[in-house]
């Protein structure tokens, strides 16, 4: 679920100028994410979506390069993920959520996953989500990326991330309240 406290948060012109070049030209150079589909109309999406602006910042801002990724034919969505080669560095060293980071009780991480992604007004990719992407080019060779976890493995005190090694797409778990250098999370953003 995507924070609605945001909706409010709005760019300066040339911050959303900045951002409407930067997510254009990354539109351009990877047309093999988003074939069929055409920049003019994703950019009247945002034009006419403006509140979608601030998470695409935050998604830049922590460096992990947003683009389409796909469209909603039911629903006329355009679909972003984090398209970084490696996990967006400015989410990296953090637990999967709340409860984890309080259960720690000596060095604990600065932050969490999931309160991260809803203060960007992201979703975590789910396994699937991030299976899909990977299909679209090869990322986190070094890095590796906190996922939707299932309920029930949380429940368990668990909690899953991917990463692509030897040219496969792997999931692993963890306990949720570890957290490492090369391990954050990928977003996505629907507009």
């Amino acid at each position: 679920m995507t924070a609605s406290s945001n909706n409010d948060i709005k760019l300066s012109p040339e911050q959303r100028e900045g951002l409407l070049e930067t997510l254009k030209a990354r539109f351009e150079k990877n047309m093999n994410r988003h074939q069929g589909l055409e920049w003019a109309n994703v950019q009247a999406k945002l034009e006419a979506q403006p509140d979608k602006l601030w998470p695409l910042h935050e998604m830049e801002r922590t460096g992990g390069e947003p683009d389409v990724v796909g469209h909603d034919e039911e629903t006329g969505e355009y679909i972003f993920y984090d398209c970084s080669a490696e996990s967006p560095k400015g989410r990296r060293s953090v637990c999967y959520d709340r409860e984890a980071l309080e259960s720690r009780k000596e060095h604990k991480p600065h932050n969490n996953a999931i309160e991260m992604a809803a203060a960007m007004g992201i979703d975590l990719l789910t396994e699937a989500q991030y299976r899909e992407m990977q299909k679209l080019g090869k990322y986190d060779l070094k890095t590796s990326s906190w996922v939707k976890t299932p309920e029930s493995i949380r429940a368990l005190g668990g909690a899953v991330f991917c990463d692509r090694r030897y040219d496969t797409v792997f999931m692993y778990h963890n306990g949720a309240e570890s957290y490492y250098g090369a391990r954050g999370f990928r977003g996505s953003l629907r507009v």
